[in-house]
């Protein structure tokens, strides 16, 4: 069954599956989002949020989704710029190991065969059942469309996999707030890397010196600078997460399994890299701008500091649903992610991203100087620290992929 873009999400008026019973049946959904690359002028243009991946049009959400359908299996249809992406890198990360935490109904958020296949294997099948691809695909760009059955076209898989359990740590901490310790703001990084893999230069461990070992010395240098002054009136957690790089397990989990409740977890701030160097970005990019009110937060204490807030270079690339406060935000609690001189907006960060980023030369040398670092980190502190002491609660922005999962707790927060 053609399913679109899998898409189902009633604040945007769009649902592709149209009420159709799709249980036990295989699904082949379109990857990003209905409007991505849609030309001005387009009825679907700006419907989601243009060429800026929304979660629906992330392929996480496609698996999801079908789950939620009862599908029997799942196949995204792929091509380079919908993905970000070539082929080969689905080819490269097919034969890794895969992980996931221990789900509670592990059977209602997967399905038992998930995958992608090229654009021209769903041609083929397309003219297989009698269909024009083209022609669906571009029907499936507007809100009447309906899923279309492949007469005709089945699908047999059978292989086997060997399931391991293994445990690993998530590392809390807690400064009780001296007023309303019920209430959380919440700072995150992930203290994993990819440990030894393969070798390059004949060097097989992938340190992960600014990606993330720098967002975890944030984290403890926050904790210390929160503990070194007067109580804050909420409370303060610092988390540091585990198997980022796996999937955002560690925070898939605490979402999951929160120790603090999260209809009362007012903001969580995440730091994911900061480069090493002395000059202090001017712009902080904001990743997912213009989703939450924290935006706001963050932008009048980094105006005390000369900078500017602006939005994520490469909206296209999905990166506010690749790290750790993702998995809350699905939650519905209101995110923070800024970076400074790593998401490709500088000649500092390209080099990085184009040399070291996830290789065994992402490591410590002796010339870092982490000034500029330290200018992020400081700023991160006042945001926290001014959520900490306040009776507000930042929201989702209208529109939002998260705004009804947080609305759902409103009675927690008045």
């Amino acid at each position: 069954v053609f399913a679109g873009y899998g898409v189902s999400a009633p604040e945007r008026g769009w649902d592709d599956f149209k009420g159709m019973d799709l249980r036990g049946k295989v699904l082949l959904v379109i990857v990003n989002d209905p409007d991505f690359g849609a030309p001005e002028g387009h009825p679907v243009a700006g419907r989601f949020d243009g060429n800026a991946m929304t979660f629906y049009g992330r392929w996480t959400y496609k698996f999801q989704e079908a789950a939620r359908q009862g599908a029997a299996a799942v196949l995204v249809i792929h091509d380079t710029a919908g993905a970000g992406y070539g082929w080969s890198v689905l080819e490269g990360s097919s034969t890794a190991p895969k992980f996931d935490i221990v789900r509670a109904n592990p059977d209602a958020e997967r399905v038992p065969a998930q995958g992608w296949i090229q654009g021209p294997v769903a041609e083929q099948l397309f003219r297989d059942a009698g269909l024009d691809y083209a022609a669906l695909r571009e029907a499936a760009r507007t809100p009447d469309f309906a899923p279309v059955t492949l007469t005709g076209v089945t699908m047999s898989i059978d292989f086997g996999q060997n399931a391991d359990r293994i445990e690993s740590r998530n590392v809390l901490a807690r400064i009780p707030g001296a007023g309303h310790p019920d209430e959380t703001v919440l700072y995150g990084a992930h203290w994993d890397a990819y440990g030894r893999a393969t070798p390059v230069e004949d060097d097989d461990i992938y340190n992960g010196a600014v990606d993330n070992a720098t967002g975890v010395a944030g984290l403890i240098e926050l904790a210390r600078l929160f503990k070194a002054g007067a109580a804050p009136d909420r409370s303060v957690v610092f988390a540091a997460w585990t198997a980022e790089e796996a999937g955002l397990l560690g925070a898939e989990y605490y979402a999951a399994n929160p120790v603090w409740p999260l209809e009362t977890t007012v903001a969580n701030i995440n730091m994911d890299s900061f480069l090493p160097g002395t000059e202090i970005s001017p712009q902080i990019v904001v990743m997912g701008a213009g989703k939450s009110e924290t935006d706001a937060w963050l932008e009048r204490r980094a105006t005390e500091q000369g900078r500017t807030l602006i939005p994520d270079p490469a909206p296209q690339a999905g990166g506010f649903y690749r790290s750790d406060h993702f998995p809350l935000a699905k939650m519905g609690v209101p995110a923070l992610f800024g970076a400074a001189g790593f998401t490709g907006h500088n000649a500092a960060s390209r080099d990085y991203v184009a040399n070291r980023y996830h290789k065994p030369s992402d490591e410590w040398t002796s010339d870092w100087v982490m000034e500029a670092a330290a200018t992020d980190v400081n700023l991160l502190y006042l945001v926290g620290r001014d959520l900490a002491d306040s009776r507000a609660w930042p929201a989702w922005n209208a529109g939002a992929e998260f705004e009804a999962a947080r609305a759902a707790s409103a009675a927690a927060r008045r």
